[in-house]
């Protein structure tokens, strides 16, 4: 059987489709790394995405049947995922963050950095929260990082700042969503070009770093994403350097940079040997994100100069 004769006659409920999908999910190869590791979690999620459900559903509304209606689109959102190689959260339309939903599509990178555990415990022990007055969401996207921020600081004002216009629709529409007009704004920002004086307590990064080659290796799914949140010169660093150089300049004291380079982080490395980056362990699966000290960054910050492409 191919998936173009999705059997939506024999699919009556929800617990069908879920099962059905994950087997057509995996038969046909996708590629899982856009929020779900696995058909069954992917299959779940575009069947309750689709019938506008959450995930907190008792598990008996899964023998409820599904409308013709909603059996059409479930069938036209499978072929999109598995023909297509259309990564599941633009398929849908939402993605989870930090325990918050988004809005996210082919403008933006779809949410997943390991970063939402350091928010949720509010980056203890490097914070003290109370101290906490203003975040800076660079390379925003979505703006999810900013976002989950504000939850996790309720009086701290935040930013989040982006290059891409389109990709900043996006964050503004989710700081609506999420209600929080009165303390985070999106600013059109080449890395720190546009934010003039502003200085933070805590700059969070997830920059493009993939490298040239590396981009011509990826499954499919990615490349439905924007080149510009991904891609970044030669050996990915182009945009974390720059990031470095500047970032003495907006940190307050006793303020810190959290930035992701993922599996770039041999490369960062090796361009700054002397750099005394710490790389931070997750829980939840995850690396190739450090962390450095506002002091850090003033020391360091003629090599970072020197190396700014």
């Amino acid at each position: 059987m191919t998936l173009l004769e999705i059997p939506a006659n024999e699919l009556l409920t929800m617990r069908d489709w879920v099962r059905w999908s994950a087997s057509s999910l995996r038969s046909q190869g996708v590629f899982f790394g856009h929020g779900t590791d696995d058909a069954l979690g992917e299959a779940l999620e575009l069947v309750l995405a689709t019938l506008h459900l959450d995930h907190d559903l008792p598990e008996s509304f899964l023998d409820a049947r599904v409308s013709r209606a909603e059996a059409t689109e479930l069938a036209r959102r499978l072929r999109r995922r598995v023909e297509d190689r259309v990564p599941l959260a633009y398929v849908t339309g939402r993605a989870w963050f930090a325990g918050l939903e988004f809005e996210v599509n082919e403008q933006v990178l779809i949410p997943r950095s390991p970063i939402a555990e350091l928010i949720e415990a509010q980056f203890a022990p490097w914070l003290d929260p109370e101290h906490v007055r203003s975040v800076l969401d660079l390379c925003c996207g979505s703006g999810c990082i900013g976002i989950a921020c504000a939850y996790a600081f309720p009086e701290t004002l935040v930013d989040l700042a982006d290059i891409s216009p389109a990709a900043l629709e996006v964050a503004q529409r989710n700081i609506e969503k999420h209600g929080l007009d009165d303390r985070v704004r999106a600013v059109q920002s080449d890395v720190f070009a546009h934010l003039d004086d502003e200085r933070y307590d805590l700059i969070v990064a997830n920059p493009p770093y993939v490298s040239t080659g590396e981009m011509a290796q990826l499954p499919p799914e990615y490349l439905h994403e924007p080149r510009l949140g991904l891609e970044a010169g030669e050996d990915g660093m182009d945009v974390v350097s720059r990031i470095l150089a500047g970032a003495p300049e907006h940190l307050g004291e006793g303020g810190i940079l959290i930035c992701e380079v993922g599996a770039s982080a041999d490369l960062l490395m090796a361009r700054y040997p002397d750099v005394p980056f710490l790389w931070l362990d997750f829980e939840r699966g995850g690396d190739g994100v450090f962390l450095l000290t506002a002091g850090q960054l003033a020391e360091f910050h003629d090599v970072f100069v020197e190396e700014e492409p």
